[in-house]
């Protein structure tokens, strides 16, 4: 058993004493839906051992608590105000979520006060140009066709979190539900232990948005699906391009600032890749095991070759830039046009006719609608975030863990990043599908 306990416990702003308006049953077997008690949990982790006498154990008893609509709620639906914002870059689906937010808010609850707040935490500051945007069915009711946002996205702003929530008490906003990645919903916890700190009854419900996948104890986050399906094509015409030219070399980026999800899956979805680069397994460029040398053996047995890498891989090669963005990410070198530089360069130098066809969909993923898993995905995190905030609860994320929806607490979600496991059977299954080494580094000098 693991000695190091995770605390799964989600914060309720009081006692939820109010019958819910959505009539389901508090009885199982009767043919009705039920409710969810805050005492329905499921183990966090499926991992088991055998002990002493043959049985199996689980290997951590830490449990999660289900999400999904309670008996009794903590809002009056007549005197709740709501607000829903979007932070950071853009991801398909965002539209989905906002939409299934209000369509919940209005049609389950009957709240009728529901804000949209433009441009992420910047619209909530105190010179904030950009007004509330009144939120209902009727102008949600076609946004799920359209990429992005209706109520635009931005970073920044989430570290005046005084300032925020002096705008948050002076709007009346009982509810505030997030949509965004790491840095915003590590903004959200502030906010909310700076409502704690002044005592106030407001509820702030995450829900993860990062394209890249990387939250930890989240099965997938949205955007992903689509991410893979959209990057699929660009990877086959990659390949056509590479097959058809002399010595020709197809090479894809596609987003994943600290976590190769998006490359390892379409990897697999598009066998057509010979090299997948990912930021957790770093590569050399020069020397014998080096990934020019790799290619150029491929590239000798096979005259063409494609490669697809991750924004964030091989940033170690490339001179840092010193800059952030307005997250405080660090800003990355495009690692695909440093390797297109470098490998022009180094077949010139080994006098080999080479043609490199560099594709970069990165904008173009972003902004486009979801796909069908994405979207039904979108509607049940928007109608499970709803939910927890309508029955009091605070500082959670929704997330999907061993494909049941759960709460999970903001802090225990951003307390570390997932990563694509090298040891782990979705990195096998890519090495066998490109039939890349399992590290292209070179041995070090003793």
């Amino acid at each position: 058993m693991n000695s190091k306990k995770i605390d799964f416990s989600i914060p309720n702003l009081g006692e939820a004493k109010i019958f819910s308006p959505i009539m389901m049953s508090s009885t199982r077997n009767d043919g009705q839906a039920d409710y969810v008690s805050d005492d329905d949990h499921i183990l966090y982790s499926i991992d088991t051992d055998i002990d002493e006498k043959g049985h199996p154990v689980p290997r951590h008893d830490e449990t999660v608590e289900l999400a999904g609509p309670r008996e009794k709620i903590y809002y009056n639906p007549a005197h709740t105000h709501a607000a829903i914002i979007t932070c950071g870059g853009i991801c398909p689906g965002m539209n989905n979520v906002i939409r299934a937010v209000v369509r919940c808010f209005w049609y389950r609850y009957g709240v009728r006060r529901i804000s949209g707040v433009q441009f992420g935490y910047q619209g909530l500051l105190e010179n904030s140009p950009w007004p509330l945007i009144p939120l209902d069915p009727d102008i949600v009711d076609e946004i799920q066709e359209k990429g992005g946002t209706i109520l635009g996205s931005a970073r920044g702003g989430g570290k005046k979190v005084e300032e925020i929530v002096d705008t948050l008490e002076k709007l009346n906003i009982n509810i505030l539900v997030t949509i965004g990645g790491d840095g915003t919903l590590r903004g959200a916890l502030e906010i909310s232990e700076e409502i704690k700190r002044r005592g106030l009854k407001i509820s702030i419900i995450g829900i993860p948005k990062t394209i890249d996948n990387d939250l930890s104890f989240i099965q997938s986050s949205f955007g992903m699906d689509t991410a893979v399906q959209l990057a699929v094509p660009v990877v086959r015409s990659a390949h056509v391009e590479a097959k058809n030219s002399i010595n020709g070399i197809g090479l894809v980026k596609v987003m994943g600032r600290n976590s190769g999800f998006i490359a390892a899956n379409t990897s697999l979805a598009q066998s057509d890749v010979n090299f997948c680069l990912i930021p957790e397994n770093p590569f050399d460029l020069d020397g014998p095991q080096g990934f020019l040398a790799n290619l150029r053996r491929r590239m000798l047995e096979r005259g063409h070759a494609v490669v697809l890498v991750s924004e964030g891989a091989g940033q170690d090669l490339a001179p840092s830039t010193g800059e952030t963005d307005a997250s405080g990410n660090v800003r990355f070198h495009d690692i695909g046009v440093f390797l297109k530089e470098k490998i022009l360069a180094y077949f010139e130098k080994e006098g080999i006719e080479c043609n490199v066809k560099y594709i970069d969909p990165s904008y173009i993923i972003r902004s486009a609608p979801a796909d069908s898993f994405d979207s039904i995905y979108c509607a049940r995190l928007g109608a499970h975030a709803v939910h927890a905030a309508m029955a009091g609860k605070t500082q959670l994320i929704i997330g999907l863990m061993n494909n049941r929806f759960v709460h999970l607490p903001i802090g225990v979600a951003i307390g570390a990043r997932n990563y694509v496991d090298l040891e782990g059977a979705l990195w096998r299954d890519v090495l066998e599908n490109t039939r890349q080494p399992f590290s292209m580094k070179n041995p070090k000098e003793a």
